[in-house]
């Protein structure tokens, strides 16, 4: 299996940098005019992490991770600290967070998503637990969640043009983009490690 369902434990993130990465294709033309094209419908999200980590403790624990996922080769849950909600990071998460899609009397299973503009992220790594759902603005129970893929499978088809939404905690899936850590003895009890680069998967 390339992906392990571990979340890099959060204090070894601490301090860490990171956002979104997209592809653009920019052909300027004979005329001066640009013709700008993308091969990407989402975006990739990058982070470096262990830059700030100080303690010898937390360093062998960051290698023994690493060592761990086998370097590059498995992907691992990650806690983006600045979009890990359905809602804005200082909002209250609720059910009716994001919609999902509507009824049409026979349909029950809904994929998590959260909405950028007019970009949708498939939400594939949802915190077990923390999903809530509600169907026509009434939160309910009747559901399962896969935590592995975000699916959910309500118990009854919601009607004809009822909407179903979410509201829920997630990770970000990603891997290490490197086959190498480097860590400095500055002490007996202390170190300096270089940052250790994170680039999200598509799982």
């Amino acid at each position: 299996m390339d992906f392990h369902e571990v979340r890099l434990p959060a204090r070894l993130a601490f301090g860490s940098t990171g956002g979104v990465e997209r592809r653009t294709e920019i052909a300027t033309l004979a005329s001066g005019f640009e013709r700008r094209s993308t091969p990407w419908a989402l975006g990739r999200r990058r982070y470096l992490i262990g830059a700030n980590l100080r303690s010898l403790d937390d360093m062998a624990e960051l290698l023994a991770f690493f060592e761990a996922r086998r370097g590059r080769l498995h992907g691992f849950r990650f806690k983006d600290f600045a979009d890990f909600k359905s809602c804005a990071p200082s909002r209250t998460m609720s059910a009716t967070d994001q919609a999902l899609g509507a009824g049409d009397g026979v349909r029950t299973a809904f994929q998590l998503i959260k909405v950028y503009g007019d970009v949708e992220r498939p939400i594939v790594k949802p915190v077990e637990g923390s999903v809530r759902i509600a169907v026509g603005g009434v939160e309910v129970s009747g559901f399962v969640v896969d935590a592995a893929t975000g699916a959910v499978r309500l118990a009854v088809a919601p009607g004809v043009g009822v909407m179903v939404t979410a509201g829920f905690l997630f990770d970000t899936p990603v891997r290490f983009d490197t086959d190498r850590i480097e860590t400095t003895l500055e002490s007996f009890d202390a170190g300096r490690m270089a940052a250790v680069p994170l680039i999200e998967v598509r799982v």
